[in-house]
């Protein structure tokens, strides 16, 4: 077996070290701002050089490269290598982008691909609700259509962005009378559309990074809406395959695995640095062993999606392996740092601006949001696996 990379793929990476050794400094560091603008230049540069939106139409505002597994790889792991930040990964850009080129009508990409890409739209995700979690069909925000118009009346939580999002996309139940399956309907709208109201709920990583939004009589123009109305369940599922993906980026491991070896080499316990201790470094090995089988399972996805074949059970796994391998990353990093572990917020003793504190305590909630573990386990046994679904409770 032939395990070296032919010339031209040689000649490509070549490439890649050259961009980043000539453009990596104008890299944003540390940003969670998503209207920053040096993220936003960069996000354009990405795009330009093919580092980003690759393989999305250049109709579309994508780079417009074909499918290409090998260079796709090379990219995440130079960049992971340097140290440089990626594209954005966001709802928009991860979640809707591939939904609308799939199921979306020609005017719907034209009019939000490009600028979602580019980060000039930063969008969020009105699914559950109270009451309507891990049962998302379950949902109870409606919408009737008057004029034109679909008037939707409701509430959505764990909303994440919304605070500062300029568009969401949403379910809500237009069909009352039918199964609650084929009764929702996928729907694009502004968030400064008269009738939202968005109030932020804090989490425990101290910030506000979800939110609860309500609607009162929310007038959204018939023509935002993805499919056909009833059909919101297919596109949410669609929406939900990539969300899972995002979630669960081997390219995030990748990035995170090499910002904690260069942690590890340069944070010192009485006066020996953490590399040498030889149960720090075992954690280490272990914990690189689970990132590379994830990048290779990445691999054997894209080469599934090229085919297009059915991930099937290749591709239940990701989210929840995904989440949980971030959190045990982010722990590593936070033991290695001692003491200085521990801080938070301010402090001149600060790692990383707290990067690492922020990211143990978000990564420990994605463990639940975006489907929990427990959802999850469920999901692989029934549908991956053929396993007899849970049974329900007695009705009283």
């Amino acid at each position: 077996m032939e395990l070296n990379l032919s010339p031209e793929y040689e000649a490509f990476r070549e490439a890649v070290r050259a961009f980043l050794s000539e453009r990596g400094p104008e890299a944003p560091r540390g940003t969670r701002d998503p209207r920053d603008p040096k993220r936003l230049a960069w996000q354009k540069t990405l795009i330009e050089h093919g580092y980003a939106a690759r393989t999305i139409p250049a109709e579309y505002g994508g780079y417009g490269a074909e499918p290409d597994i090998l260079k796709s790889r090379i990219i995440a792991e130079e960049f992971a290598a340097a140290g440089v930040p990626g594209g954005i990964a966001s709802q928009g850009i991860s979640m809707l982008v591939p939904t609308l080129l799939e199921l979306g009508t020609e005017e719907q990409k034209r009019q939000w691909i490009g600028p979602t890409l580019r980060g000039e739209v930063v969008w969020c995700q009105g699914y559950s609700e109270p009451g309507a979690g891990s049962d998302l069909a379950s949902l109870r925000t409606s919408a009737t259509v008057e004029d034109g118009h679909f008037v939707i009346n409701g509430q959505k939580i764990w909303t994440s962005t919304a605070q500062e999002a300029d568009m969401m996309f949403a379910l809500v139940r237009t069909e009352p009378e039918a199964p609650k399956h084929r009764g929702i309907s996928f729907l694009l709208l502004s968030m400064a559309t008269p009738g939202i109201e968005v109030r932020p709920l804090k989490t425990m990583t101290g910030s506000a990074t979800f939110n609860e939004v309500f609607f009162t009589d929310v007038r959204v123009p018939v023509g935002q809406i993805v499919g056909e109305r009833g059909q919101g369940w297919q596109v949410a599922n669609a929406v939900l395959t990539h969300e899972r993906g995002m979630l669960g980026d081997p390219n995030a491991g990748l990035n995170r695995l090499g910002a904690i070896i260069r942690l590890m080499e340069t944070e010192t316990v009485d006066g020996y640095r953490v590399m040498d201790n030889p149960v720090f470094r075992d954690r280490l090995i272990r914990l690189q062993a689970e990132v590379h089988a994830m990048k290779f399972h990445g691999l054997r996805l894209m080469t599934m999606t090229q085919r297009g074949e059915s991930k099937g059970l290749a591709g239940l796994i990701v989210k929840l392996q995904g989440c949980e391998l971030n959190h045990q990353l982010a722990a590593l990093a936070i033991d290695v740092m001692g003491e200085l572990g521990v801080l938070y917020e301010e402090g001149e003793y600060l790692r990383d601006g707290g990067n690492w504190q922020y990211r143990y305590m978000f990564d420990l909630g994605l463990i639940i949001g975006g489907g929990t573990a427990q959802i999850q386990k469920n999901i692989i046994a029934e549908r991956g696996l053929g396993l007899p679904r849970e049974p329900k409770p007695a009705r009283a």
